[in-house]
């Protein structure tokens, strides 16, 4: 396994930590819609036992990995599900796609996978969102997509000295140019840190400000990030389509959501007044978080 010797600049030093402490085992359902729709994340605990972690660490170890332009020591690898049959199984993942089907309804796209080896010394991920409205060198146009989710799969304990999570809370609902989703920030003075547990999975929608402390600890810190979105939420320009033999050969419990990654429910011309309108429709209700 890669490691390296990173120095981390002084003038990104964030010095303080505000630690997430909620316990979110005890959420019902409409709790988790409500923390992910309002605050701008959720933390599903235990969503991996010991072993299943093992298993993708160990599907996970050989991967070749590139590295970020601001160090060598926070590597990556793009669509780790198309290399290892254990993590393609993971896109159906059953408590995770039951919560997803809750939140957006039956129909979702998987959009992109991504693996990262946070190593020892790494510096921290700056303040950024993965969501961007007219595309970018970074995220290409899935970031584009007017909804869409991030799900982390932490393969890692996060103690503050491993490269814990940070966010803004409520960040993605503002209006203010500061939230312009193309600018980054070293920190913000009301971030907060969560320090999940392995097996833990954290939701963000992709336009929260969101980054990570660096890595102090010796050890890396491995997760599986995987993006999905509502059908009808396509982006703005056509994306590279999944590989159809990837596709064919994929684990039963993924298919559901390996549709187009161009599937849209984009429809220019309207009617003001069109057939068939509902008079009921729960997924919008005032009242959805008290169900």
């Amino acid at each position: 396994m890669q490691t390296t010797t990173a120095k981390i600049d002084p003038q990104e030093e964030v010095d303080f930590m505000e630690v997430d402490d909620t316990d979110y085992s005890a959420f019902t359902v409409a709790q988790r819609i409500h923390h992910l729709e309002v605050e701008g994340y959720v933390v599903l605990p235990d969503v991996l036992d010991s072993e299943q972690i093992a298993t993708l660490k160990a599907t996970a170890k050989d991967l070749p990995m590139k590295h970020k332009d601001y160090s060598k020591a926070q590597t990556y690898h793009h669509e780790p599900q198309c290399a290892s049959e254990e993590i393609a199984e993971l896109i159906g993942q059953p408590t995770v796609s039951g919560f997803l089907r809750e939140l957006m309804g039956p129909d979702i796209v998987f959009t992109h996978g991504l693996f990262t080896r946070t190593l020892a010394d790494s510096p921290g991920i700056s303040m950024h969102t993965d969501g961007q409205p007219f595309g970018s060198s970074i995220f290409g146009y899935e970031g584009s997509s007017p909804r869409l989710l991030r799900v982390l799969y932490y393969l890692d304990d996060l103690p503050p000295e491993r490269a814990p999570f940070r966010l803004i809370p409520r960040s993605h609902l503002s209006f203010h140019a500061q939230a312009n989703p193309y600018v980054r920030y070293v920190s913000h003075p009301q971030e907060i840190t969560v320090c999940p547990k392995a097996g833990s999975v954290v939701m963000i929608p992709a336009l929260l400000f969101h980054g990570t402390h660096p890595n102090r600890d010796s050890a890396p810190r491995e997760l599986i990030q995987f993006g999905y979105r509502p059908a009808w939420a396509g982006p703005v320009q056509p994306m590279e389509e999944w590989n159809a033999e990837w596709v064919a050969n994929a684990p039963v419990a993924a298919k559901p959501f390996l549709q187009s990654r161009n599937t849209t429910g984009e429809e220019w011309q309207q009617s003001h007044k069109p057939e068939g309108m509902q008079r009921d429709a729960p997924g919008i209700n005032p009242d959805r978080w008290g169900r």
